[in-house]
């Protein structure tokens, strides 16, 4: 357990320790709640709203089906223009 001391403006610093296992950096968000009598603070990572895509289940689904075929192979290309790669593209 670490004791932290509340300072002016209700504000406290978060041990050393702690920052660096949890890779908490200035600048970073942390959601509070309360639960029982007890504070639980949890890191959050931010996501811009025109990124928000990537991290939806279907992307990164989508992501690791394509990390899996290049994996074992299955690609075509490269090419060297691009009327090789839309006939590979309209062979399919």
């Amino acid at each position: 357990m670490e004791l932290v001391k509340v300072k002016k403006n209700f504000q406290i610093t978060l041990p050393s320790d702690l920052r660096k296992e949890l890779n908490i950096k200035e600048g970073d968000y942390l959601d509070i709640n309360k639960q029982d009598t007890y504070f639980i603070i949890s890191p959050v990572k931010v996501i811009p709203s025109d990124q928000a895509y990537f991290h939806t289940k279907e992307w990164q689904e989508d992501e690791a089906e394509a990390d899996k075929d290049i994996a074992e192979g299955n690609i075509e290309g490269p090419f060297d223009n691009i009327n090789d790669a839309l006939k590979a593209l309209k062979a399919d």
